[in-house]
């Protein structure tokens, strides 16, 4: 009985212990779901300003500009993807959905596909469903991180002959929802369209100061269309990011229940075999106290 007892006891030690890393994974998660949120909020003035410098560009310049600043890349056949996921596990169905919608996009481009994953779990995903990463970075483990994995990024599309040899470029990351949830997204970043180039050139200046375009134009528009990789790309990877622990944050509070409902088990379990145990020790007083009784008279 007493094996039994103490079993039972080393098991629920365990099981609070589990319960107070998963509590702490819990707390990490959702901080990190605040500071990876506040991050795209404050990128959105950023992206604003990159938009209107953009406008300005668009509307003096012109599509020509843009057409001359992306010259070569019409002939190209070759599509670019950059696939966000995860370094680490417990976070559900979080690498396997962005990487099946990577390849369903990807397969229905034509030409081939040069693809760039951020996490070795996305990475494996993609390998296995035939479409193998070219390049592979960590996940940023903060948000002062992500700034050096975007610039690693843009360096490593240029070792690969720049930007200017892909046909497109499509991000693909998970996106938080409403509920702590998150939903796979994919944004193409080049080329740019014409709607969307048309919109941006038509934007009112905010303001009563006339703009001015300081040297060239081109040279200019091409550091604009430089910064708005890096905003997109950045926002991407924060929104990434939140999706990331959101997702552990869900998986974590399931633990915690699973968690709670064994200990309850447990719990009730070992108070009644201790119980039992307890009970029997009583019959046995008793019966030799009757015994003895008996003996006297």
């Amino acid at each position: 009985m007493s094996d039994t007892t103490a079993s039972l006891r080393r098991k629920i030690d365990s099981a609070g212990q589990l319960q107070s890393v998963v509590r702490t994974m819990k707390a990490l998660a959702a901080s990190s779901i605040d500071q990876y949120e506040r991050a795209v909020r404050a990128l959105a003035d950023y992206y604003r300003g990159v938009e209107l410098g953009l406008s300005v560009c668009l509307r003096d310049a012109g599509a020509a500009a843009l057409e001359n600043g992306r010259s070569g890349r019409t002939d190209a056949v070759t599509v670019g993807a950059v696939v966000f996921g995860s370094d680490q596990g417990l976070v559900g169905q979080f690498n396997d959905v962005i990487a099946q919608q990577a390849v369903t996009v990807l397969a229905a481009r034509p030409g081939r596909s040069r693809v760039w994953a951020v996490g070795e779990r996305v990475h494996a995903r993609l390998k296995d469903a035939g479409v193998p990463p070219v390049g592979l970075f960590a996940v940023p483990n903060s948000v002062k991180a992500i700034t050096h994995l975007i610039g690693q990024i843009l360096m490593a599309s240029d070792r690969h002959n720049g930007l200017s040899a892909l046909a497109e470029l499509h991000l693909f990351f998970n996106r938080p929802t409403a509920g702590a949830g998150y939903e796979p997204t994919s944004q193409r970043l080049l080329p740019l369209d014409e709607t969307w180039r048309s919109a941006l050139a038509g934007r009112p200046w905010p303001t009563g100061n006339l703009p001015e375009i300081v040297g060239g134009g081109p040279a200019t528009l091409r550091a604009l269309i430089r910064e708005y990789l890096f905003a997109s790309l950045f926002r991407a990877c924060a929104d990434s990011l939140a999706s990331e622990n959101a997702s552990r944050l869900a998986a974590m509070q399931r633990a915690d229940k699973n968690i709670d409902e064994l200990l309850g088990a447990l719990t009730s379990d070992f108070h009644r075999l201790r119980q039992s145990g307890i009970d029997e020790e009583l019959f046995d007083v008793i019966s030799g106290f009757e015994a003895l009784i008996g003996h006297e008279k």
